[in-house]
Parts: structure tokens; sequence; C-alpha cells
């Protein structure tokens, strides 16, 4: 897979949305993983420059807050709670039934970056356990064979 070169243009209008707003590091950086999914050292190194804090202020922001990633991400982010009532009533197999069935590991995506597999530890709908969120879609009381089902009919 080759990899193009990024449009920094794309980070203009972000830029001078937020230029009148003093501290409004964060929403730029919100704003730029929505537009490239990810943050980029090309793309932090041009945030730093257009709005002069230093690049190291950034990586602090980025690395400190979980919403952000360094890392390329599939277009599908699959989320398994593995938090206690999730872990008793099945979770870890769901966990080792995705990564085998799709060629995934846990905290990685797969080699297309279809998808990306993240283990979280509470959704806060035990009720509901195991619980999966796909895309912002909640299933509950999930299965591995309705679940990678659903996963293989994205896109």
């Amino acid at each position: 897979m080759s990899i193009e070169p990024l449009d920094l243009t794309l980070l203009d209008p972000i830029i001078l949305e937020y230029k009148e707003q003093k501290g409004a590091v964060i929403p730029i950086l919100q704003r730029a993983q929505e537009v490239y999914s990810y943050l980029p050292k090309e793309v932090l190194v041009s945030i730093s420059k257009k709005i002069g804090v230093p690049l190291s202020q950034l990586y602090g922001v980025v690395t400190f807050y979980a919403q952000f990633n360094l890392e390329p991400r599939g277009r599908h982010i699959v989320s398994v709670c593995d938090g206690t009532a999730c872990h008793v009533r099945g979770a870890p197999k769901i966990i080792d039934d995705i990564e085998g069935a799709l060629n995934l590991e846990r905290g990685c995506s797969d080699p297309d970056f279809r998808y990306t597999l993240e283990i979280v530890y509470c959704l806060g709908s035990c009720g509901l356990a195991p619980i999966v969120v796909v895309d912002d879609q909640v299933y509950g009381k999930t299965t591995s064979e309705t679940l990678i089902e659903r996963l293989r009919q994205l896109d």
C-alpha cells in the first residue's frame, strides 16, 4: 500500500476558524483528526508552525488524551468491552475470534486499514454484556458469530 502525500492545505480553514481563540489547541487537533483520521507528524508540525505552539506541547496534548491517534486507523473502529461484566460473559472469546477471523490484533488495524480493534474497560451498559461498539453503533449481548458476520458486511 503506497502512502499518498498529505494535503496540508486542508488545515487552513481549521486554523482560520480558531484564529481569534486563545487556547484552542484541543479543538484544532480534534478537527485536524477528523480531516486526516489521525494526527501524522507532518500535520502536527504544520499546526505548530501555523498557531505558534511548540511541537513538544502539541505532542504532550495528543499523548495525554486518549481521543487522539498518532497512527492510522481502520475505516471501522471495533471497540470490545472487557470490563468485569463483559469479561465474565465472554468478551475474551469475542476478542480472540475477531482477531482470528479478521486478521487483527488488539490495539491494531488490519493490513488494509478496514478495521481497528480496540479493547475498552467499561461502556456503562453492564446489563447488555458483552458489549461491542462498531462505528458508534452499540451491540449488546453480542456473540462472535453475529458480530463477525456484521463486520464482514461493512463497506
